[in-house]
């Protein structure tokens, strides 16, 4: 998935808690939304990992960013014997999380 359409749904999760950041998410019609979803609840709960006392409620989304990742170049049969490529682009997306 692209970089830009990933970072449509990381723009309204900045600043909010994990458990406000869930719901948009969960409401939301677009593609990227699960993976990141995914991705926001396992940031929480490597979170939870270090300080079992934390609740949703009480750590918010500090930093949510999504940078290119490596491109997978293809090909597709074109007209005329030719090739016309493709590049899938991937994203490479980075969470933050701190306490309120």
């Amino acid at each position: 998935m692209t970089p830009r359409k990933v970072g449509y749904m990381l723009t309204p999760l900045r600043r909010r808690t994990v458990a406000e950041a869930l719901d948009v998410l969960s409401a939301a019609n677009r593609r990227a939304a699960r993976p990141v979803a995914i991705l926001v609840a396992s940031a929480f709960a490597n979170a939870q990992r270090k300080d079992p006392t934390l609740r949703a409620e009480d750590v918010i989304v500090s930093k949510a960013v999504a940078n290119e990742g490596p491109r997978w170049k293809r090909f597709r049969a074109a007209g005329f014997g030719r090739a016309n490529r493709i590049l899938k682009r991937t994203t490479h997306i980075i969470v933050e999380l701190e306490k309120k």
